[in-house]
């Protein structure tokens, strides 16, 4: 133990002048992200199995009622775009922020030269839920396309 060396902390190095963060956790964000596309998740899922499977439960099928019900509604047209549209695309900024790391600093003789590092860490659960949110934003894209080709046919 005593011919170990100990490392010398030098107060003068360039690991002051750098700031490395993420701008959000990415556990959290993971976290907030499965909130925000739950709901457009049991949606899709309750459309799918009531046209696709036949499904004849009651909740399938009461869960899409209250859709309908929702879309007669006047000041309630806008939910279903917020729901299928906005939330997922919160969900991938917010798990965009939460993978992207950045750092900035000064370099070179007499801190000449800047220089920018753009990270991105791979996180599965966030790296899922973006590709999740892509894809129910795909999805409603693609329902209303092929719904306004076919109202104006």
């Amino acid at each position: 133990m005593e011919n170990l060396q100990v490392p010398a902390a030098d107060p003068s190095a360039h690991h002051q002048n750098s700031v490395k963060m993420a701008i959000m956790n990415a556990n959290r964000s993971a976290a907030l992200g499965a909130w925000l596309i739950a709901v457009p998740c049991y949606f899709l899922l309750c459309v799918f199995v009531y046209y696709y499977s036949h499904g004849q439960s009651n909740w399938f099928s009461a869960m899409f009622n209250v859709i309908e019900n929702m879309d007669n509604t006047p000041w309630l047209d806008i939910l279903a775009p917020i729901v299928l549209f906005i939330l997922p695309i919160v969900c991938i900024i917010i798990n965009v922020l939460a993978i992207t790391h950045m750092q900035y600093r000064q370099v070179g003789e007499a801190r000449r030269y800047r220089e920018f590092s753009f990270t991105i860490r791979i996180r599965w659960w966030n790296v899922l839920l973006i590709v999740l949110s892509i894809l129910i934003i795909t999805a409603f894209i693609a329902f209303a396309m092929t719904e306004s080709i076919s109202i104006s046919k």
